[in-house]
């Protein structure tokens, strides 16, 4: 397991710390279920929102519940090693809700980053995260990626 990979518990103790010392930090979050292009712009560009790249990522029964049947593709600790391979992120953490609102309350990030499927008034936990005084940010630009049209597509190859 990755040392970038921590339980709520342990970012507490390293958020407190980093915003004693004026840091900004940021979270991101989501399935990750099959790491692609559109992954890795989002979670570049929340990373350069702050000075610390918290990502909370899903684990398989919201996965399931989220995205139905059959997903996740890979299971939580493969999903969670990934995102905590790439340079951008400082540290991984996950969560079994159908929303981040429970590690949003525990960590209270300055910016909540989600992608370019969202806008600032469709974040679900928007009224949560303004209500302690954080912003929401949406990163990466437009989505030009999902892993359910990766999918279909792979499913369509011949072999």
């Amino acid at each position: 397991m990755s040392e970038k990979i921590l339980s709520l518990k342990a970012l507490k103790s390293i958020t407190g710390k980093a915003r004693r010392r004026g840091k900004r930090v940021v979270l991101a979050n989501g399935c990750f279920d099959l790491l692609h292009i559109g992954h890795l712009r989002y979670l570049q560009s929340a990373r350069r929102l702050g000075d610390l790249l918290i990502v909370a990522v899903n684990e398989d029964g919201s996965v399931r519940r989220l995205k139905g049947p059959g997903r996740p593709l890979m299971k939580l600790s493969d999903r969670a090693a990934l995102v905590a391979a790439l340079e951008c992120v400082d540290y991984v953490t996950t969560f079994g809700g159908m929303t981040v609102g429970r590690v949003l309350r525990e960590l209270k990030p300055d910016i909540h980053a989600k992608g370019g499927d969202y806008t600032p008034d469709t974040v679900p936990e928007r009224k949560l995260v303004r209500g302690y005084g954080g912003k929401v940010a949406i990163a990466g630009g437009p989505k030009v990626q999902s892993t359910s049209r990766l999918i279909r597509r792979i499913g369509k190859l011949k072999y």
